[in-house]
């Protein structure tokens, strides 16, 4: 049960206390009082100070005060000796159930889960206000359930040319309402037959504002999404599903998402307007650098990016050796995004790519393949809190100046203070001051955190593909 707030401003110290600890004023302690609640941005501070959960924070999404989920939005902390507080409440079809108990009741879509199949998972928040299919099947997204910010989701239906990857890698999808009909003219069927297409299960009608208020305060916790086509739920079960899943730390999923053989890619950005970009986008037709993309979870709008910045393209699996990666003969190797923790990947990719860059090839990597690099070159790695996922990050350009706004989507961090002699800082985050990207002159390596093809989010990042075909340029005419 949530305490009151006098009773939190008491265990604090009193008023004054309060307000120095929170850095409020004593007027905003009389407000909190009065409304019944505690601003979220201070659970933090609080809960270190005194001690207490989340649970008891008034007005947290974990106080259970409001009894009917589905129609109030807000989620139960069920009581195991009362039978009745694990009963679905009226019109819910679905669940999600985090790791600490907490039960977000709602309206499932798309694909039923089997009895005993429910899909377990990282919960994460997304922001961006568009490209739902394109994010459900970026690979990076592998073991994780989404939690989109933005509420409508499904107006403009789903189609095969927004397919980041052939089959999904994430393992659900979370949304403030009901998903929409498709009203856009690319709509080849509703989102909601796409995901029963693709086996993915979604949960409507939860608050994503409190879900999202849980994993920014909370970290991101582990959670299982069940639909059963029955209808019945077998709680307890869930919530000890929850609760035993190890999370992302130390999961090595690249090589469940990489591809398993080599193949060439040719295909370039499209160009709206012209007919091939409804149906697979143009094709190269001279390309002046031969790149060896490796494969950790790539989206496919980055080959196109390559391919269009002049590169003909032979992607290979992220087991890929050295001696694998030169027998193609590149002139330049890339690094893809990808999930799971870069300290697991690092097993079998570091080595690889330091034995290609004593060769001194160009080496150009992106998210994972950053991360990647950044180990290579003798940084550490370590896990946030949060992650970013979204098209609205603002980044800065340390060499320029600039300010990027980029398309993300990581759990995981290079440590700045780890990085070596040599190795330089290239690009920060302006929401957290954290590393989004190295540069490595005498490795004739660089790397950026971000997504610089974008899809879907802004171009600003996209000349960064142009900075590498630049590298392969020089080696060119140096002949």
């Amino acid at each position: 049960m949530p305490l009151a707030v006098n009773d939190i401003v008491q265990r604090l110290g009193g008023p004054e206390a309060a307000a120095r600890l929170t850095n409020v004023s004593l007027e905003a302690l009389r407000k909190w009082k009065q409304a019944g609640t505690i601003p979220s941005k201070h659970w933090r501070t609080i809960l270190a100070a005194t001690g207490l959960t989340l649970s008891d924070m008034p007005g947290s999404a974990l106080s259970g005060s409001v009894t009917d989920p589905v129609s109030k939005d807000v989620p139960t902390m069920p009581d195991a000796q009362n039978p009745a507080s694990l009963a679905p409440p009226e019109g819910a079809t679905a669940v999600l159930v985090l790791a600490d108990g907490s039960l977000w009741w709602g309206r499932g879509f798309g694909a039923h889960t089997p009895e005993g199949g429910a899909r377990v998972g990282e919960v994460c928040f997304n922001t961006g206000l568009t490209g739902y299919q394109e994010t459900m099947t970026d690979p990076s997204f592998a073991g994780q359930i989404v939690t989109f910010t933005f509420p409508h989701i499904g107006n403009v239906g789903a189609n095969p040319q927004d397919d980041e990857a052939g089959t999904p890698a994430a393992r659900g999808l979370v949304t403030a309402q009901d998903v929409t009909e498709p009203s856009n003219w690319r709509a080849a069927r509703s989102f909601v037959a796409w995901l029963q297409a693709m086996d993915l299960p979604g949960i409507g009608g939860i608050d994503t504002r409190a879900l999202t208020m849980r994993i920014r305060d909370g970290g991101a916790p582990s959670g299982v999404l069940a639909f059963p086509a029955s209808g019945r739920f077998d709680i307890p079960a869930l919530q000890a599903q929850a609760a035993a899943w190890p999370g992302l730390e130390g999961m090595d999923l690249a090589k469940e998402v990489s591809c398993t053989q080599s193949y060439e890619w040719t295909e370039t950005v499209w160009q709206w307007g012209e007919a091939p970009a409804l149906e697979t986008g143009g094709h190269q037709a001279a390309p002046r650098h031969h790149v060896v993309a490796v494969d950790y979870g790539a989206k496919r709008n980055i080959l196109r990016s390559l391919a269009s910045a002049g590169c003909r393209v032979t992607v290979v699996p992220a087991t890929a050796t050295a001696e694998d990666i030169l027998r193609h003969q590149p002139d330049g190797l890339f690094l893809s995004n990808g999930p799971g923790d870069p300290a697991a990947t690092a097993a079998y990719a570091v080595p690889a790519i330091q034995g290609v860059m004593a060769t001194g090839l160009p080496i150009f990597g992106i998210c994972l393949g950053h991360q990647l690099l950044a180990t290579a070159l003798g940084a550490k790695t370590y896990k946030l809190d949060r992650g970013h996922r979204g098209a609205n990050q603002p980044v800065k350009d340390l060499a320029t100046g600039k300010v990027e706004i980029t398309s993300q989507n990581h759990g995981f961090a290079v440590d700045d203070n780890s990085l070596p002699d040599g190795v330089e800082v290239s690009h920060v985050s302006l929401f957290d001051g954290s590393n989004e990207g190295i540069r490595a002159p005498r490795s004739r390596a660089f790397s950026v955190q971000y997504h610089p093809e974008a899809s879907p989010g802004p171009s600003d990042s996209h000349h960064l593909f142009h900075r590498f075909v630049a590298m392969m340029d020089a080696d060119k005419a140096k002949g």
